[in-house]
């Protein structure tokens, strides 16, 4: 079994993903919009790219599955990473002197992008899930969870501090950085990390995939709790791509400073994250999960109207208390329905993987819409309001809509179907992972 130090070395390859994942979601997408003055909606159709090639995580676990290693798919999917994220930054300096060249280059980089993600990330929890035991994967989840917002965090902050003053080429350099970083550092932390084989047979596979799923969407539990994910991360998503532009053509924020702010998000989601989690294990007849989701949705939803008044009042509003209380109330609503996703998987009956597998289509489906829709709705808000500062408060407000409707459909859901439980999150995340599906 892993010890301490190896679930901290899990850790750091979580970090090394999530820190490539937000140079190129975050910096990269905000110098697309503002720097080089492209619509939303390039850098949004290629986000929305990387989230459509998660649909294929399952053939990459089933890769490792029948070899029986994940390290080489973590070491593989990881470098495929690297490759992207460093193409990413080469494809903004190649548009810069040619934009058909730049812009195939960028379609390349966000498909390694997506490839290197799904390939490590899913075979990095799978080797989590069989190698920690039963009696620390909790505190092993916590672990993990918190370096990855870790590396976001720490990511955000270097990046915002090295890219100014900007140029196409300091870009690339803090993206070689980065990437080559994250690729050593998970050579270093996987080395002799896996024993044992990690492949587990069931009887569950000798089930045709449209029979299982067939049941799965019949339980009208299971479907509703679906669109309440969908839903709801639907409107979680939809700013990830607008909020550094926002900053910087209302704020006139620079890209370091507007980068750095997606440090000061993180941070409140990390905080939030972490408060359901102590709360749930140590005080868990405060709030059901079901409670935690509810207040995170209305909470999110109040932050959001402060953007919307951010919009209208400009320079003069508090910006970075305005997104931390965003990536609070996010962080509030997140771990809670994750948590909550978990227990409906395991909650008894049969097919708990094709159960987290429809709860995980509908989060990534939702993902890549969302960013898509809310950079598509800030292009179609500008040219019909005539006015960018009106186009983003108009996003604001209808993710802030989205919110309301998804803390709805979590009532709807209720307690007597699951939603209510007082489990603790990390518990339950703990348990699906050693279900191995």
């Amino acid at each position: 079994m892993t010890s301490w130090l190896g679930i901290a070395r899990f850790g750091l390859v979580q970090a090394a993903l999530g820190a490539i994942v937000v140079l190129t979601t975050s910096t990269i997408n905000r110098v697309m919009i503002v720097e080089l003055a492209l619509p939303a909606m390039v850098p949004g159709l290629l986000v929305t790219w990387h989230y459509a090639l998660q649909v294929l995580r399952p053939s990459w676990g089933h890769g490792s599955d029948k070899g029986g290693r994940r390290t080489p798919w973590i070491i593989a999917g990881m470098g495929t990473l690297a490759l992207g994220g460093f193409g990413a930054a080469l494809s903004v300096h190649l548009m810069q002197q040619n934009m058909a060249m730049g812009a195939f280059a960028a379609i390349v980089s966000f498909t390694l992008i997506g490839a290197g993600v799904g390939a490590a990330g899913t075979s990095l929890l799978v080797l989590l899930a069989n190698q920690v035991e039963e009696k620390r994967r909790a505190a092993a989840a916590t672990i993990v969870w918190i370096m990855m917002i870790a590396g976001f965090i720490v990511t955000a902050g270097l990046a915002g501090h090295f890219l100014d003053p900007f140029s196409g080429e300091r870009l690339m350099i803090v993206a070689a950085c980065i990437c080559v970083g994250s690729f050593l550092l998970t050579l270093i932390a996987v080395r002799g990390l896996e024993t044992g084989r990690a492949a587990v047979k069931t009887e569950d596979d000798k089930v045709p995939f449209g029979q299982a799923i067939a049941e799965v969407w019949a339980d009208r539990t299971a479907r509703r709790f679906a669109i309440f994910i969908f839903v709801s991360m639907l409107a979680y998503s939809a700013q990830d791509l607008i909020l550094e532009p926002f900053a910087g053509l209302v704020f006139g924020l620079t890209p370091g400073q507007s980068t750095s702010l997606s440090g000061v998000q993180n941070s409140g989601v990390l905080l939030g994250m972490v408060l359901v989690g102590v709360a749930s294990t140590l005080l868990p007849r405060l709030l059901t999960l079901r409670s935690w989701t509810v207040l995170g949705c209305i909470g999110s939803a109040l932050a959001l109207v402060g953007l919307v008044m951010a919009a209208r009042v400009g320079p003069g509003w508090p910006l970075k208390p305005s997104v931390f209380a965003l990536g609070f109330c996010n962080g509030v609503f997140a771990v809670a329905a994750i948590g909550s996703m978990f227990n409906m998987a395991n909650n008894g009956t049969a097919r708990e993987g094709v159960r987290m597998g429809l709860f995980g289509a509908s989060q990534a489906i939702a993902f890549g819409i969302g960013g898509f829709a809310g950079t598509a709705l800030a292009d179609a808000s500008r040219l019909v309001l005539g006015s960018p500062v009106m186009a983003y408060a108009t996003v604001f407000a209808v993710e802030a809509c989205f919110f309301i409707a998804a803390a709805l459909l979590a009532v709807a859901v209720g307690a007597k179907d699951g939603f209510g439980a007082t489990a603790n999150p990390l518990v339950l995340a703990a348990r699906h992972q050693a279900s191995g599906s």
